[in-house]
């Protein structure tokens, strides 16, 4: 087949979910848009009523708010790290993957740093740590990196979008449209020159996201490690929250490949071998994250200090048991043997395993927040319990529908497989592979 007419399937199939519209569409955005609707309405009965509606007490004040901030907060790292890596690695079989993940990373920042603004009863209050906020305060480290995160994750994700949005400008009949991809498209007609300049460009994104995004979930795990409270004073939780949030990061990807997959017929572009490939990292990454766990409590239960095993048991054998063998269950034993064996390492096994992770690794927030809080440090307060109640669950409920949400309608705007970097693999990839294993393969002319 030749080279313009796969530029014409290719760009056929990815553009055809953004100029035709099914009944399923609007039927799912109905869905999400009512329960972004019963998250709203919950959080208007909070804001009128204060916090006391919610299930939290004292000592339990951080609950499923905080839990939700530090898990999207996690998912985040499934997008611009992993697009960050494989470009730099030069990984050809990132082109199909790369914006899925990163419009993943902006639309899950959003609304973590939101869950923050909840968790307030007077989220006025949040101007005073920008106005007088002291960088002796974790939580001020926080709002940096996150900003600078979410920032540096925006133009990440638009940089290559900009030759797509002239390639949708010149095919669409007119209208908004037109206006929207000729102004998002900054002039593009792809010079050499253009050309040089968005590689730098993105290059040098690739770059510095990879340390930013490192530090985002390292300066989070700071808010719970330099306190004092038991198990929460420990020097393993930056790496520990890093390791945790590209596990959560990986499986949020693979399950959103699927969707798209299945719902935008991209089968000949999210290929078994994807899966594959983002499944081996995900059992790198399951491995890492036990031998974190491992390490944590080990290091609690040999130390022996009381106020820190009165949390250790109350998640070993106490009140919070199910949850914390729930986690184990299903952050290593469901999905190592899925992972570990090729047979089962397919689509719908990488899939199964990571729906575990995720619910697992939104476990393992709970795990680490409620039982730490309910078991306080001060022996003459008595030992707190944490139930939510409709509200929270209603917010949390808005939440995800959001992030949903956001990702359904950015599928209406705009292709979720590069356009460009789809061209560039059919047209450039062989040649380039040749010259990669040229300048390595020992011998000279080897390959020639």
């Amino acid at each position: 087949m030749a080279r313009t007419d796969w530029r014409k399937e290719d760009d056929a199939v990815l553009m055809k979910p953004i100029f035709e519209t099914t009944k399923n569409y609007y039927i799912l955005v109905a869905v999400l848009v009512t329960l972004v609707l019963w998250g709203l309405i919950s959080y208007i009965v909070q804001f009128n009523s204060g916090l006391g509606v919610t299930g939290m007490n004292f000592p339990v004040s951080w609950a499923f708010y905080i839990i939700n901030f530090v898990f999207f907060i996690g998912i985040s790292h499934a997008g611009t790290l992993i697009s960050a890596i494989l470009r730099l690695s030069q990984a050809e079989w990132r082109r199909p993957v790369t914006r899925i993940a990163e419009v993943i990373t902006v639309a899950v920042l959003g609304i973590g740093g939101m869950n923050i603004l909840i968790d307030l009863g007077r989220p006025d209050r949040i101007l005073n740590m920008f106005l007088y906020g002291r960088y002796q305060s974790p939580l001020l480290w926080d709002a940096t990196s996150i900003t600078a995160y979410l920032t540096a994750s925006s133009v990440y994700l638009y940089i290559p979008m900009i030759p797509d949005m002239a390639i949708l400008r010149d095919n669409c009949d007119g209208g908004w449209r037109k206006v929207l991809y000729g102004t998002l498209a900054l002039g593009w007609i792809g010079t050499e020159r253009q050309h040089h300049v968005l590689e730098r460009a993105l290059a040098m994104m690739a770059v510095l996201v990879v340390p930013v995004a490192v530090s985002v979930h390292t300066v989070v795990s700071f808010v719970f490690s330099m306190t004092v409270q038991p198990m929460w004073h420990s020097t393993i939780f930056g790496p520990y929250f890093v390791v945790g949030a590209i596990f959560s990061g990986t499986a949020m990807l693979l399950i959103v490949m699927a969707v798209l997959r299945k719902v935008l017929k991209l089968e000949d572009y999210l290929q078994p071998i994807h899966f594959n490939y983002l499944g081996l990292i995900m059992l790198v990454m399951t491995i890492l994250w036990f031998y974190f766990t491992g390490a944590e409590y080990l290091t609690a239960f040999y130390g022996n200090e009381p106020d820190e095993m009165r949390v250790f048991m109350s998640k070993w054998g106490g009140p919070y048991s199910p949850y914390f063998w729930a986690m184990v269950i299903s952050c290593f034993f469901i999905p190592l043997p899925i992972l570990a064996i090729n047979r089962f390492r397919t689509i719908k096994g990488t899939v199964i395993a990571s729906v575990f992770i995720c619910i697992g690794m939104w476990l393992e927030r709970f795990i680490i927040i409620i039982p730490t809080l309910a078991n306080p440090r001060l022996h003459q307060y008595e030992h707190g319990h944490y139930a939510p109640s409709i509200i929270e669950i209603g917010i949390m409920v808005g939440c995800f529908a959001l992030f949903a949400l956001v990702y359904v309608l950015f599928s209406k705007l705009f292709p979720m497989v590069s356009i460009t970097e789809v061209r560039e693999g059919r047209d450039d990839t062989e040649n380039i592979v040749l010259e990669r294993l040229r300048r390595y393969t020992p011998g000279k002319g080897r390959l020639d």
